[in-house]
Order: C-alpha cells, then sequence, then structure tokens
C-alpha cells in the first residue's frame, strides 16, 4: 500500500461505521434470540473480514493473490463500504430528528413527563432503522448481482442520417466498440461470446475507441487469438486510451514504461488492427472516399493526459465530405471538437463505461457519472455534428455491471 495513513484513515472510517450500523441491526433484529445471533454473527463476519484485509494490505503483497480472488475481495469491501454510507444517511437523520426532540423536550416541556413516540405501530425510529438497512443492503445485493452481468453484451443499433455522406457509403455498417480492458477478464469463452457477437454482423468497418489494457501489454497476451478474429472490408482501426499509457503503474524506469507502450502498439498490429497516432486515413469505397482520423488521448478533465494532437490528425482532410473522428475521451466533444473542428461529423468516444452502474432506459438514462462527464453514453447532436459514446466492452475495478451492461455498437450511415 503507497499510502499507509490513508489506509489507517479508512480502517477508522468503516470501523465506525461498523458500529454505527450495528446499532440499526440490534433495534430491528426481533426478539428471537438464534435469530438475532445468527444476524450479529453474520454481519461481524463480514465487517470483520473487509477491517482484516484492509489492515493487511501493507504487510502482504495482495498482487500475488489470484487475480480472479482479489478482484472480488476489493469490490466486497467497496460495495460494503458505500452500502454503509447509504444506510448511514437514512440512519442519521433519524439521528438528528431524536437530538432536536431531546432539546426542544428539555427547552418547553415539562422535565417529570417524558417524551416518547407513539407506541401504535412502528415507530419513526423503526421505520427508518429499516429504510436505511433495506437501502444499503438493497445497493450491496445489487452490485453483487451485477457480478453476473460483466459478459452479458449488449448490442445497440443506430442508423445515423448525413446529407453530406456520399453515395458509395450509404448504408455503411460500422462496429463501435471500446473499452476492453483485457486485464480485467477472467472467463475467455465469455469474452468469446461477444466477439462471436460482432462477427454475426458482418459490419463493413470496426472501430476501436482505446483502453485495450488496464496498464500492461502482457495483459491481452491471452486474449490474441479471441480479437485478431474481428476483421472487415475496410478494416480495423483503433487509437489509444487513458490505461494503454501505463500512467497507472509504478514501473522499475521510464525506459519499462516506454517499452510496455511500444509493445503495446505492436500488439494492435499483431491483431491486424491499424493504430491511429494523431493520423488520419482515407476510405475508399465505389470511387468515393471519406476520412477517418484517431488521436491520441485528449481530454478536458485535469487528472487525464493530453497526448492527442487533433492539428496532427486534421491536416489534409479538409478535401473530404465527410470525416469520423476516434477520440478515447468523450470530453474532447466539448473541448474542443465543437468549437474547432466544425466539419467532423462524427465523434466516436467511450471512457466512462457509464460508470457501470445506472438505469439505461428507452428514453431515460442516470448514472451518477453523468455529474462529471455532460456526454456519458449513447448519442448526442449539435448543429449537425454527432457524438456517439459507447459504454464500453470490458469493466475495470469493480467486476460487474448494474444496469449498464456491456456495449456493441451498430452504426448504420444512411
Amino acid at each position: 500500500m503507497r499510502n499507509p495513513g490513508f489506509l489507517w484513515i479508512m480502517v477508522g472510517i468503516m470501523a465506525v461505521l461498523d458500529l454505527y450500523i450495528f446499532q440499526a441491526i440490534k433495534h430491528v433484529a426481533g426478539s428471537s434470540p438464534k435469530i438475532r445471533l445468527t444476524i450479529f454473527i453474520v454481519y461481524w463476519v463480514l465487517a470483520g473480514l473487509s477491517l482484516t484485509v484492509l489492515i493487511l494490505l501493507p504487510y502482504i503483497n495482495y498482487e500475488n493473490w489470484p487475480r480472479s480472488v482479489r478482484t472480488y475481495i476489493f469490490a466486497i469491501i467497496v460495495g460494503l463500504f458505500f452500502s454503509q454510507l447509504v444506510a448511514s444517511l437514512f440512519l442519521l437523520v433519524d439521528d438528528i430528528r431524536r437530538g432536536c426532540m431531546w432539546i426542544l423536550g428539555k427547552l418547553f416541556s415539562n422535565p417529570s413527563v417524558p417524551i416518547t413516540e407513539s407506541a401504535e405501530g412502528i415507530t419513526r425510529s423503526t421505520f427508518l432503522s429499516w429504510l436505511g438497512l433495506a437501502a444499503g443492503g438493497g445497493l450491496f445485493g445489487t452490485l453483487m448481482y451485477g457480478f453476473n452481468n460483466k459478459y452479458r453484451y449488449h448490442v445497440n443499433r443506430l442508423k445515423l442520417t448525413y446529407d453530406n455522406l456520399p453515395k458509395a457509403f450509404r448504408g455503411l455498417k460500422i462496429i463501435h466498440i471500446s473499452d476492453i480492458h483485457s486485464g480485467s477478464f477472467m472467463d475467455k469463452q465469455a469474452v468469446q461470446k461477444g466477439i462471436d457477437k460482432i462477427i454475426k454482423e458482418n459490419p463493413d468497418l470496426i472501430l476501436f475507441t482505446g483502453d485495450l489494457v488496464n496498464d500492461r501489454s502482457t495483459e491481452m497476451k491471452d486474449y490474441m487469438d479471441v480479437f485478431n478474429q474481428l476483421k472487415a472490408p475496410l478494416g480495423v482501426y483503433s487509437i489509444l486510451g487513458n490505461h494503454d499509457y501505463g500512467d497507472y503503474v509504478r514501473w522499475d524506469n521510464r525506459e519499462a514504461k516506454t517499452a510496455n507502450l511500444e509493445k503495446l502498439k505492436q500488439v494492435h498490429g499483431e491483431l491486424g488492427w491499424r493504430l491511429l497516432m494523431n493520423e488520419h486515413v482515407v476510405l475508399e469505397k465505389g470511387g468515393e472516399q471519406i476520412a477517418l482520423l484517431g488521436i491520441e488521448n485528449w481530454s478536458s478533465k485535469g487528472r487525464f493526459p493530453k497526448y492527442g494532437k487533433m492539428i496532427d490528425a486534421y491536416t489534409g482532410t479538409e478535401k473530404y465530405p465527410f470525416k469520423i473522428l476516434l477520440s478515447h475521451d468523450p470530453s474532447h466533444w466539448d473541448g474542443e471538437i465543437l468549437s474547432v473542428y466544425k466539419d467532423i461529423d462524427l465523434m466516436l468516444a467511450g471512457h466512462t463505461h457509464g460508470m457501470q452502474f445506472g438505469v439505461d432506459l428507452p428514453g431515460f438514462k442516470w448514472s451518477p457519472v453523468q455529474y462529471v462527464y455532460k456526454q456519458w453514453a449513447g448519442l448526442y447532436e449539435s448543429g449537425g455534428q454527432k457524438l456517439y459514446v459507447n459504454r464500453g466492452f470490458g469493466f475495470i475495478g469493480y467486476p460487474g455491471r448494474v444496469g449498464i451492461l456491456p456495449e456493441i455498437t451498430v452504426l448504420e450511415l444512411t
């Protein structure tokens, strides 16, 4: 653990939450001694294991654990933490309410007459305790259920209409995928099912918008024979995402980081993908041409890098009537494209994953990530320009998805 001070703060916060939630559990656990004991044991075993793992982090090399084990353990700990936070909000409301009643009672009531809540039906405290525990428990259960959704590839189909699209490209079928994050995969056969769905679509063109790995090029070793199956008549084109640069790893030296990136570039080539590095290519069909631009990661968010050089990719494309841009981070859309490059007809991005958590229904979508990214999933339009943000093929951090499924996008240009 790089920051033991922060670790101990987290241990302290989780211990306080454990005790706070336990008071509510005692309040609603019922009168049966066996049921109460069972509930208490289950709760403290789960809480105790979570605290033990955190306390031992500085003393054990958890990176040597099987990847699936450490992934699920830390996902459960994080899920428990946020579930406790949600439950605590309801309990805090009740504590504030009862505190106010106590103060008002001291100020305005006869001290010889105690203030009590009505004994008829369920009390407010019991109701809020149940509500808080239900909210926290519901969130925790939902996150656990989400483990089953990480390979439930969903195909989204859209038709995009443009007046300036050359006739030869009308009906062009594009597969757009993003954020593979091969370092997170734990089930090769499940990933193959997603690739089979892409192959079945028989697309004219396949476009990938970055984050092939979590950090290291070696993460693709076991999946080369899966992703090299992607073929299309007009080619498979790709770009880099913020995770592809290895910026989130403590390398032994700068040379090791550089070598990792160079190897990852080779991986794209070995897959048969044409990696676009701040450049463009011309796609030709039926004697007509359009431009495909691809840049390195460019983000308007300060914590993400700006490796992209749009001017390099754009220069020379002015003469082409239709332009598609691959840019990993959707904040590039507002940050530069709409204001400077008004003849980019379609920008494809990824990056957000839809936070892998939210609600995604026809006519309504919500995710916490929308408070950070204005464009975070699906289609956006402005003055004839269009942006599509893919929800991601893979996953990272949380090994699951709730409401926001992994996506394969099928775009038809008309």
